[in-house]
């Protein structure tokens, strides 16, 4: 089996989206004065590699905890044509995709989309009840059009509107 780790880490000050919170990671308790390490999490439920609930832009839609965990996990594709998208399979993109590309997306019934998607598609696929991922590294390592197994679980957030996830394609040998 081969992994590949598709999630940026998370460090205090990385780069997050304008207006949401500030990432921040300190120490809490210590080995030497507590016998133990602890960190304390400051950052929004957008932050790095992470997915995004219908409720993120959708009002009264499913929340994080609500959606099926089958989601979550699924074959998918990394693909370079959004012109011809295979059906009923999680789709990750190299290059960016945007709202001109809905359409296409929604004929293929894809359980989730992945990748640089810009602001209107993400609403637009949420609304259609499309799981959406965004900031994944290493996609160069993932071969093109070749299945894998898509992990890319959220923390169990009740209301939660997205999650941090840790994203990984896995693919037999």
């Amino acid at each position: 089996m081969k992994i590949i780790d598709l999630t940026a880490p998370i460090e205090s000050g990385m780069t997050v989206y304008p207006g949401d919170p500030e990432v921040n990671l300190d120490v809490a308790t210590t080995i030497e004065q507590q016998g133990f390490e602890v960190r304390r999490l400051s950052l929004g439920s957008h932050t790095g590699t992470h997915v995004d609930a219908f409720s993120h832009m959708h009002a009264g839609k499913q929340t994080i905890d609500q959606i099926p965990l089958t989601t979550f996990v699924h074959v998918a594709v990394l693909v370079n044509d959004v012109h011809h998208l295979p059906e009923r399979t999680g789709l990750v993109f190299r290059q960016d995709v945007g709202i001109e590309h809905f359409d296409a997306i929604v004929k293929a019934a894809p359980p989730f989309a992945a990748g640089e998607i810009d602001f209107d598609l993400e609403k637009a696929l949420l609304g259609h009840g499309i799981v959406t991922y965004t900031n994944l590294v290493n996609l160069d390592r993932v071969p093109v059009r070749k299945p894998f197994l898509w992990v890319g679980l959220p923390l169990h957030i009740k209301g939660g509107d997205g999650s941090p996830v840790r994203a990984v394609a896995v693919f037999n040998e």
